[in-house]
């Protein structure tokens, strides 16, 4: 079975895009390491594509993006967008759907580098720092931290939960829950608590919050959903994302709680698909064509400059709010 890539490095010790590095005489090793892994290609008698050399230096106009799940429709709908995008200046997409697994996204960066990838968009939900700073590729994120270099691209998550608060708290919502993740863990998307437990505070209301991960599935959340209808009062609800503001929606309807008579709901993300075929469903909507126009913009000038310096490395897009029956 002819060697990998993956092979090289495993047996050199060193990561895949040192090795990738050493074949490609591409940027400072140490003397030591390019010994390792020229012993390691000559003991698994490595042969390199002769045809992915010869692109080093040039672009191949392939470009990575990770994404934790196309399950959701957010996604989907941002994936969609971003190879149009990609499409229109030339470039075309390899789609790695992590699906919150830390392996399987791990798995798929190491492909994109032995692809020769000219650069990667990343929402994935998993890897650390470390991992993505080994790649030696230009990375941009979608709503995720990954280093101080790494430009950021979301939705202003603020300005979008404070719009939903407030849009209860103006209907006479007097017991507003929080439907989300609780845990913080420095990303954009932590946002969206703060500006619901900010406005609720202001309007001297108290704060209940009540944590739902992204990642869980639709029969974990839909038993969570009717514990919380069933023991807890509360006349209105905010929601982090439309699929769980549906669940919320359909599991009121089963407890025969009128919405929004008895419980008003407002949902977040606004993709065309929910909108039109649940178009009762008040929301906050995400510019996820702009969005996706500025991650590929983004992505290009570190292709085109590895070094190019950003005036900033973190950019906000406004939101809206579309009110419908459930507010």
């Amino acid at each position: 079975m002819m060697a990998t890539l993956a092979d090289i490095a495993k047996r050199a010790g060193v990561s895949v895009a040192t090795a990738s590095r050493v074949i490609n005489n591409r940027g400072y090793l140490s003397a030591q390491t390019k010994a390792k892994v020229l012993a390691a290609m000559k003991e698994l008698n490595y042969q390199p594509n002769n045809l992915a050399r010869s692109l080093h230096g040039k672009q191949t106009h392939l470009v990575g993006v990770i994404v934790p799940t196309i399950a959701n429709p957010f996604f989907a709908e941002l994936v969609s967008k971003i190879e149009r995008a990609l499409f229109a200046i030339g470039d075309k997409m390899i789609l790695c759907n992590a699906n919150y697994n830390l392996e399987k996204e791990r798995n798929y960066l190491r492909m994109l580098i032995a692809n020769q990838v000219d650069g990667i968009i990343s929402g994935g939900h998993n890897l650390g720092i470390e991992e993505y700073q080994q790649s030696g590729l230009p990375i941009v994120t979608f709503d995720r931290h990954l280093a101080d270099n790494v430009p950021i691209v979301s939705c202003n998550n603020y300005q979008g939960m404070q719009l939903a608060t407030r849009r209860l708290i103006a209907d006479g919502c007097t017991a507003i829950h929080f439907l989300g993740n609780q845990h913080q863990k420095g990303n954009p998307t932590d946002q969206r608590l703060s500006a619901y437990q900010d406005t609720v505070r202001q309007a001297g209301m108290e704060s209940r919050v009540h944590s739902v991960a992204f990642s869980d599935s639709a029969s974990l959340k839909k038993a969570m959903i009717e514990d919380i209808l069933k023991s807890e009062r509360a006349d209105g609800f905010v929601c982090t994302d439309d699929l769980t503001a549906i669940l919320l929606l359909n599991e009121a309807h089963t407890l025969g709680i009128r919405v929004p008579e008895d419980l008003k709901v407002v949902g977040f993300d606004g993709t065309e698909l929910v909108r039109t075929y649940h178009p009762e469903l008040t929301t906050v909507v995400q510019p996820i064509d702009d969005i996706a126009q500025l991650l590929v913009h983004l992505l290009q000038q570190r292709v085109q400059d590895p070094n190019c310096q950003f005036s900033k490395l973190y950019y906000q897009l406004p939101v809206s709010l579309v009110r419908r029956q459930t507010a």
